[in-house]
């Protein structure tokens, strides 16, 4: 897509030469602990399921981790009645009840938080970066720019606390709905395809296009002077951007719905589509997404209708 007139006076704002290691290894330090922070805990999850859960059940791609559980090498029918017997909801780390209570729901937010910082920081990295080499302008010390660039962290990172909100109660909705598995898993089919059409769909709306343009090339409403440089204005330029890659990646997100939400092997997958999205600006790239899923949703309907 080509870049605007204003988006191009941004972009020439904000030199390469502007970060000259003042700071930046120190804010990108913080991004990257927080995502692994987040990645660690969903991993613990699944060390806590893979040795009496059978992962076939947690989604596309999970089967892979029964090679180190009793499951290994059972039929489809032995793997079954073992999970009659091995599988209590909830028993395991961070795993939610089957009555959803209101500790259940706490587990269920701290997933979801977890997963946003796993999957949606790193695919900030690029707009932080031209956040702390737009601060450079003019004679700032290491630390105008470093606290401000890890403000900004933060105020992305609110909106999709936020998101985890609302993915806690859509969960919660269609656990008791029935909707999804004790394993966190599409119950049927009319699900999975739903959210795949969706997601899909969105991929070619204009305000997926106008969203993801604006994380290709940022701008700072907030920081037009020196006085605006602070942790303030930092957090609410977080903000903001944290509201536009929302309206990118809302969709791609949900789609953790179809496939199962504790599903590490899509986590990684889709946190990594994401990425590139928003990294490289490309006009086919996200109707070559939108035209996948809508693509997959159509086969599954087919074979429900087969």
């Amino acid at each position: 897509m080509t870049a605007t007139a204003t988006e191009k006076n941004t972009l020439t704002q904000q030199p390469e030469t502007g970060i000259n290691r003042r700071g930046w290894p120190l804010v990108l330090l913080f991004v990257v602990a927080l995502s692994l922070a987040g990645w660690s805990y969903l991993l613990v999850m699944i060390a806590d399921m893979v040795p009496a859960m059978d992962m076939t059940e947690a989604g596309p791609g999970m089967g892979v981790f029964n090679h180190f559980n009793i499951f290994a090498g059972l039929s489809a029918e032995a793997r079954a009645a073992l999970a009659v017997i091995c599988l209590p909801a909830g028993a395991t780390f961070g795993m939610p009840g089957p009555d959803m209570t209101g500790y259940d729901l706490v587990k269920v937010f701290l997933m979801w938080t977890m997963m946003s910082m796993a999957m949606m920081l790193p695919t900030a990295i690029p707009m932080i970066r031209a956040y702390h080499a737009w601060l450079r302008r003019g004679p700032v010390h290491a630390g105008a720019m470093t606290a401000p660039s890890i403000a900004a962290v933060l105020g992305y990172l609110s909106i999709w606390l936020g998101y985890a909100v609302v993915a806690t109660f859509a969960q919660w909705g269609l656990s008791i709905a029935g909707g999804l598995s004790d394993m966190m898993a599409p119950a049927s089919l009319a699900l999975t395809t739903s959210v795949l059409f969706a997601a899909g769909l969105y991929q070619f709306t204009p305000a997926k296009t106008a969203c993801l343009q604006r994380c290709w090339y940022p701008r700072w409403t907030f920081s037009g002077d020196q006085t605006g440089r602070g942790l303030v204005n930092g957090y609410r330029e977080g903000l903001e951007q944290g509201l536009i890659c929302l309206g990118c990646c809302w969709a791609v997100m949900t789609v953790m719905f179809a496939v199962g939400l504790m599903n590490v092997v899509w986590i990684a997958l889709l946190g990594g589509i994401m990425a590139l999205e928003k990294t490289f600006p490309s006009r086919v790239l996200p109707r070559l997404i939108g035209a996948g899923l809508i693509g997959w949703a159509t086969l599954l309907v087919g074979l429900i209708y087969a």
